[in-house]
């Protein structure tokens, strides 16, 4: 996959958009997936969904407590079919959690029926948006802080195949984060067109 990295904003508020695609924001968790995706869709004008909102409705469960219960490898086939499910019903943005992008299977589904925007943020910001949130079943662990940095090194190389990179670094604001989304995106014009 073809790697495009995007910093600056864009001015395209008074233009509008076609997407051809759905995006699909991929990441570690803290990375800003749900924040800008939903802000990008509103920019987009497309619906916002979030594979672990829908996997929780239709559990009527947290996803801690589905881990708890049902263990992660039941998380994952559920995650599995709901993203297959979103990419198929509608075009729009769809945040996922930071473990769906792992499964080579859900990269293949993602690639063939949408683009991967990878929210790329370094340790520290991760660390700062998480470590005071109970919403984290892979963190619940002695040493949450080993926890993460152990994810990060194992989940970045994987990651890194998204079809486009976009810095999340924990300073710009959302719509500064989406500008630079739209940037990435319309260099694929197979996805997003100005019109």
């Amino acid at each position: 996959m073809s790697e495009i990295k995007h910093n600056g904003p864009v001015a395209d508020d008074v233009l509008g958009f076609d997407l051809h695609k759905t995006v699909v924001m991929v990441g570690m968790m803290g990375a800003g997936k749900t924040a800008v995706g939903r802000a990008l869709a509103a920019r987009l004008s497309v619906p916002f969904l979030d594979s672990d909102a829908e996997i929780e409705s239709a559990a009527n469960m947290t996803i801690p407590e589905i881990f708890e219960r049902d263990g992660e490898a039941f998380f994952r086939a559920k995650e599995s079919q709901v993203i297959a499910r979103l990419l198929d019903e509608q075009k729009g943005v769809l945040s996922t959690g930071g473990g769906a992008f792992l499964n080579a299977a859900n990269r293949q589904m993602i690639s063939d029926r949408g683009v991967s925007v990878w929210l790329r943020a370094d340790l520290d910001v991760l660390w700062n948006r998480v470590r005071h949130k109970d919403t984290r079943p892979l963190l619940r662990t002695a040493d949450p802080l080993a926890t993460l940095r152990n994810l990060y090194r194992d989940r970045v190389p994987v990651y890194a195949k998204a079809n486009l990179v976009v810095e999340s670094d924990g300073v710009s604001a959302i719509e500064e984060m989406v500008d630079r989304v739209v940037a990435a995106l319309v260099t694929r014009p197979d996805v997003l067109e100005r019109i």
